[in-house]
């Protein structure tokens, strides 16, 4: 994901988290996919494009090679979604470029033409996100469609409750508050939009969880784990929890995940905006 240069990043860029973040994708594209429902042909901006697996579904959709520009700040996750072009023989699919989300690589004749503009757990991460939106909105063509997903950290249930679960996933979103960022973005999305000068059209939920019987139930567990351990550093470093109260409760988690009764419930804030006409 694109982040502006002044964002802090609690999970990091190791090749593990890199991995949970593919693995995400492959979980939420499907659906996020359904909602954005990208017309044929249009030409769409992917902004936070990371690891490129959705940009490209988004391609794939509109059918033309090349419509999709997929904007990148992170050089290691760029090349890793151009070399995951590359082997799926789609390398023409999405033209990857490097940049900041608050400052989007487009040439001068870019500028509002495109008809979708998307972003996707990157608001979350950054200190200024109208800053970002704006930038979105400027990106958009008269009557072009913006769409904003980001969490909203307090709407997640474990069911049944795992005693010590609560206090650790609260210090771990509160993290985001002590380094400037804000993990409940996702509920603020409307305001964005029309603080950006965009039209808010409509919102939605993009369900995010399994229960126990389904064959992705694993691979949640996995991702949230990875969610929580990959922000233990920046989680202790803050003082909200200490390492060992957090290996406690995730070996705990793990042992709740082989109940047969185990649901994870949670959902993607998912919201999008017109620009208006000139």
């Amino acid at each position: 994901m694109s982040r502006p240069r002044d964002s802090v990043y609690i999970h990091g860029t190791h090749p593990e988290e890199q991995h949970r973040l593919s693995r995400l994708n492959d979980l939420l594209n499907a659906a996020c996919l359904r909602e954005l429902a990208p017309p044929p042909g249009a030409r769409v901006l992917d902004v936070g494009s990371g690891l490129g697996q959705f940009s490209r579904a988004i391609a794939r959709a509109g059918g033309v090679d090349g419509r999709v520009v997929g904007v990148e700040r992170d050089p290691a996750q760029l090349a890793r979604a151009r070399d995951f072009a590359a082997a799926a023989g789609e390398a023409a699919l999405v033209d990857f470029r490097e940049g900041d989300a608050a400052a989007l690589p487009l040439r001068d004749d870019e500028w509002g033409t495109f008809d979708l503009v998307h972003t996707r757990f990157v608001l979350e991460h950054v200190r200024d996100p109208l800053a970002v939106v704006r930038q979105m909105a400027r990106a958009a063509r008269p009557g072009g469609r913006i769409v904003l997903a980001d969490d909203d950290h307090e709407i997640l249930r474990l069911f049944p409750e795992l005693p010590g679960f609560d206090p650790v996933w609260r210090a771990y979103y509160e993290t985001y508050r002590a380094i400037g960022n804000d993990p409940l973005i996702g509920r603020r999305l409307p305001q964005l939009l029309h603080g950006a000068g965009l039209r808010p059209l409509r919102i939605n939920w993009v369900f995010f969880g399994a229960c126990a019987g389904e064959a992705d139930f694993p691979a949640f567990l996995a991702n949230l784990a990875g969610v929580v351990e990959g922000a233990a550093e920046a989680m202790t470093r803050h003082g909200a929890v200490t390492a060992a109260e957090i290996a406690q409760v995730m070996a705990d988690f793990r042992a709740w995940g082989r109940r047969p009764d185990a649901a994870i419930w949670y959902g993607l804030n998912w919201a999008e905006g017109l620009k208006p006409a000139d």
